[in-house]
């Protein structure tokens, strides 16, 4: 019977050890449009494809990198709906802790609750695990820091990573491309860079979605005029 069998309860385990659900989310974020992430010396870059369904749709009203405080932010790949979702627990978490301690919350903490969030949407009856894939930039007292928190809950901090459709090849060039001395400039050209490489179509200004947070510790996503000037100096 094979797992199959065991996939449409999310709380059951197939005998093989996992929840068959989990891998369908999965499934959701690989077929999701690429997203990728790469911590510079003194900053974060966050990257992904902004593709629109028809040119009918007004691109200003799609958003695919979002600010949670002032210095961190996040980009998925999957299932939007469930981006929203997370990004309202994100921000509401962060001011909660905000309200206590009056401080921003530390990048590592907040990639906590949101990964517990999601945790939580796999032991539960009535409700499905989030179909997404998340890369969160932030920089604090720690310098920069950029993690990816997956369906299941589990979180990693990374020097760079790529989520969704063209990770596997994403993630290869990334490996060539990255040293540990890269300033936020050159880490904008190689998620440009990245990005190019299983961009299917032409790339340009208008259907790419870039932020960067700082060492001033605030975030900031760049316009379609600062993303052209980038992508002439990476040609």
């Amino acid at each position: 019977m094979g797992d199959s069998a065991y996939s449409f309860s999310l709380t059951t385990f197939s005998p093989s050890g996992k929840l068959v659900q989990i891998e369908y989310a999965l499934n959701a974020v690989a077929s999701g449009s690429t997203s990728l992430g790469v911590k510079a010396k003194n900053g974060v870059v966050i990257a992904t494809e902004k593709k629109l369904p028809t040119c009918l749709i007004d691109e200003t009203s799609m958003q695919k990198v979002v600010m949670l405080t002032e210095n961190i932010a996040v980009v998925y790949s999957g299932m939007g709906p469930d981006f929203r979702v997370l990004c309202r627990k994100g921000r509401k978490a962060a001011q909660q802790y905000f309200r206590v301690y009056r401080e921003i919350i530390p990048v590592s903490m907040l990639t906590r609750e949101l990964a517990a969030v999601m945790q939580e949407f796999t032991q539960r009856g009535g409700v499905r695990p989030f179909g997404i894939s998340l890369l969160l930039a932030g920089f604090d007292h720690n310098g920069p820091q950029l993690y990816q928190i997956d369906p299941s809950g589990s979180y990693f901090a990374w020097k760079a990573s790529a989520i969704g459709k063209h990770m596997v090849n994403a993630k290869t060039f990334l490996e060539k491309r990255y040293n540990d001395e890269l300033e936020l400039e050159d880490a904008v050209h190689t998620a440009l860079l990245t990005l190019k490489e299983g961009f299917e179509g032409a790339m340009d200004h208008t259907n790419i979605e870039v932020g960067i947070v700082s060492a001033d510790k605030k975030f900031k996503v760049l316009t379609p005029a600062e993303i052209k000037d980038y992508l002439g100096e990476v040609e």
